[in-house]
Formats: C-alpha cells, structure tokens, sequence
C-alpha cells in the first residue's frame, strides 16, 4: 500500500530546499566579515606595533615637514657646462707690446668739465634786435597804417635802441626790452589803443642780434651764431659753425668760456654723450675747439697699431678654433655621461626615493621622488595618474603612513589623516611634504565595502538551492 503525499501538489518537497535556502544565507551573511574583508587604518597598539592617527592640519603639516629629509641630487655632471670663450683672446697669443701713445699723456689731461645744464626760458627782446609790426593789408604794403609805419628803416622794421626802446610815429617811444613777444604785443596793443589808432597788427622778431654766441678754433666757419626764439645747444653751434675740423678727437676738446670761467669737454666724449651734445647755450658763450696733433707720430701711431691688430686677430682667430674643437669634445663628453644616467634610471639601477600608492587609487604603484627638492602628497596623487579613484575611493579617508625611524619604536606607524571631501583642504596635500617610503593609503567609501560583500555573496546564494534541490 503506497503513502500518499503530505499535500496534493507537492509543497511538502519544496519546502525543504527553502529552508536549506534560508540557512545557507543566513551563515553567508553571518559570516560575511569571512568572505571579504577590506584595508583600513585604525588606531591602536597590536603586536605589530603602535598606529597613531593623526590629523592634517595646518598646525600638524608643519611638524610633519619637520622630519628630517634630503632629496637625492643629479650627478655634478649635469651642473657642468661645455665652456665659455670669455678666454679666447689670451689662448694662442704670446706676449704683446704695450700699445702705443699718439700723444704721451695728452688725453690725460683732458678732464670732463662740462657747464651746467640752464634752461634761459622764453626769449625776451633786447637791444640791437630788429621788429617787424604787419597788419593785414589788403594792398600788401605797410604804408597803409595812417603813418605809423611811415618811420620804418630799410629793414622795413623797428630796431631796438640803446635805451630799449622803439619810436612808432604818431604813437612815441615804446620800452620793449626785457619783454617776451606776447608780452611786448599787449603793450603795443595798448598804447595803439590810446592813441585811437587801428590795433590790428602781429608783431616778430626779424633779426636776432641781442643775444649771441661766438664760435672759434678747429671748426670749418668761425664765427657768430645767434641765440633766437628756440634754445641753441652746442651740437647746433656747431654744425653751424661748418662742424668740427680736428684729425684726431683723443687730443681735441671744446672749451666754453662763460661769465670768466672756462669749461671743458672732451672731444671724445661729445661725440659720445647726447646729453653734453644738447648742453644749451647762453648769451655771451664763447665756444673754442682746441686740439693737439702731431701728424707724424699719428702716422707712426696708426701703422703699429694696425699691425698690432693684425697680430690680436690672427692669434684670436686660432684660438677661437682651438676652443670651438675643445668644447664640442667636451660637449660630447657631458652629452654622454647624462646619456648613461638617464638610462641608469629608466633600467632602475640609480637608487631612488620612493613613496607608495595603495587602496583606492586609480593606478597602484610607486611614485619616485624628484630630485634636488621635496614633493608633496597632491604631486603624488596628481602627478602619476594615481589620484584617488572617484567610483570606489573615500574622499574622507586619505592617509600618509610613516613608519618611526627611531630603534625604541620599531613598528610604530604615524597615519597623517586628510579629510577632503572639502576641496579647500587639498591645499593641505600641496604643503604636506613626502618623505621616502611612505604609503598613501586611501580607503573604500562604504558603498563600494557592500558592494564587494554582495559580489561575493551572490554566487553562494544561487549556488546553494540548486545543490539542495538536487540532493
């Protein structure tokens, strides 16, 4: 006689998987922490050794950087340059003469005196200058101004008398001495005015021989040269004088005799300083160019220093190839060496610094420290392409793990903690020094933590049903 089943449609064989089910992931999930088990820095004393969490603050980045570092530094073969040509004048040449003197101690004696820079101002009339009055006649002739021109001189102008004056017709004597052109206009406007006498004119200077200056000595024009309405400077005394006539500017000078004194001013340095160039002049200058030559110890002069010449350029010539040789030699010579270093250093066979990457970073691996000066925990996490990994990293959980250099703490560990989910504190990582071999470590964000425990799970909880039903 058979058994008939506890229920018509089977429940009572399905029941016992499910419960199997519910077993197999309840001892899964209890004993989760046995499947997956992640990195993280925890403060503490365990046998391995005391773990202090420190966090970075601007105050605790100071006593970090504290730690006593030197960076690894280039070979002094990469200090070192080809050389220079700052000796190629010497190299080659013998001793050589002493360069000849066209005048013995000439120049010497030719010291710098230039006279002060005066500004004279605007130009005032004086006496001996010639005035000009126009008005704008319609027949072009000046003898329409009712007699007031009828006095003029055969310059068809006025000329300054002794006394400072001019002497119009139907108008009388008028001072215009000591006045500039616009001032000696309102006066002229003035006593027209006052004699009821049609004021319409304009009045210039038509001869400049008030205020002069003489020129004299080695030029091409001696003579006079007038002082008018615009400054006149030594360069354009002068020029106008037919320029300066000396053959050989070493022993020549211009001397200027103003108000009983003597000023002087070498040729050679004239020619070169535009200032002394543009000194202006005054009434009363008297410009004297001076020079000493002797025309056969000059002949004398110039043959031995052409030959000398000669000989500077030859030997400089050979020289200069003798140092373009030893400096390409050497040039090589260094181009190698840091050749070989660089190769040295891409085969790993310089002993580096380094610092280590590790958790969630984007790429794992050793950052090396730069030489010749520190780095700094946002060059390491920037500079490498191993920056924190977005998806899975803690932003609030970046560590410096620096292990004790002193003997009575051997294990101990310092974890230097910076918390960046503000982005203001990434300034903290640009001053936070590295030192060799610590370790960034970066934790996972909680999410990515269940995630990996989920991952892990799945597998066994599909797993263990189908086993069951099988059995």
């Amino acid at each position: 006689m058979k058994r008939k089943p506890l229920n018509s449609g089977g429940h009572s064989v399905r029941r016992f998987p499910l419960i199997l089910s519910a077993l197999a992931l309840g001892s899964l999930i209890a004993g989760c922490s046995t499947i997956y088990r992640s990195s993280s820095v925890t403060a503490g004393v365990s046998d391995n050794g005391k773990v202090r969490v420190v966090p970075v603050t601007p105050e605790t980045v100071l006593v970090a950087n504290r730690s006593p570092y030197s960076p690894k530094t280039l070979p002094s073969v990469f200090q070192l340059s080809a050389g220079s040509g700052s000796s190629a004048s010497q190299r080659g040449l013998g001793p050589l003469p002493d360069a000849p003197s066209t005048q013995d101690g000439s120049r010497a004696g030719l010291q710098l005196d230039p006279p002060p820079q005066v500004n004279p101002g605007p130009y005032t009339i004086g006496i001996g200058d010639v005035l000009v009055l126009s008005t704008p006649s319609t027949q072009g002739t000046a003898g329409e101004l009712s007699g007031l021109l009828a006095a003029q001189n055969s310059r068809n102008g006025y000329t300054v008398q002794d006394d400072g004056s001019i002497n119009i017709p139907d108008v009388g004597r008028v001072r215009l001495v000591g006045l500039t052109v616009d001032e000696a206009e309102a006066l002229l406007f003035q006593r027209l005015v006052e004699n009821q006498i049609d004021p319409t004119f304009s009045l210039e200077i038509a001869e400049f021989n008030s205020r002069r200056v003489s020129v004299g000595g080695a030029v091409g024009q001696p003579g006079v040269q007038p002082i008018t309405l615009t400054q006149l400077t030594l360069n354009e005394a002068l020029s106008a004088a037919g320029s300066v006539s000396v053959s050989d500017i070493d022993n020549s000078s211009v001397r200027i005799y103003r108000d009983g004194r003597m000023y002087q001013i070498p040729m050679e340095d004239l020619y070169t300083r535009t200032d002394l160039q543009n000194l202006n002049l005054i009434a009363d200058d008297s410009v004297f160019v001076d020079t000493d030559y002797d025309l056969d110890r000059a002949e004398r002069y110039f043959a031995q220093q052409i030959q000398l010449r000669e000989t500077v350029l030859e030997g400089r010539q050979t020289a200069l190839q003798e140092l373009s040789t030893a400096v390409n030699l050497r040039r090589d010579d260094l181009d190698e060496r840091r050749d070989n270093f660089i190769q040295s250093v891409e085969l790993d066979a310089v002993d580096r610094d380094y610092v280590y990457l590790s958790g969630e970073v984007r790429t794992q691996g050793r950052y090396a420290l730069p030489f010749g000066h520190s780095a700094t925990l946002a060059d390491a996490l920037f500079d490498t392409g191993g920056g924190i990994a977005k998806e899975t990293g803690d932003a609030s959980e970046v560590y410096v793990l620096r292990a004790s250099q002193d003997a009575r703490e051997f294990g101990a560990v310092t974890a230097w903690h910076l918390d960046i989910r503000n982005a203001a504190q990434l300034t903290m990582a640009a001053q936070f020094e590295l030192r060799n071999n610590d370790i960034i470590f970066i934790a996972e964000n909680p999410v990515t933590r269940w995630g990996r425990t989920i991952s892990q799970i799945t597998p066994s909880l599909i797993t263990t049903p189908l086993v069951a039903a099988v059995d």
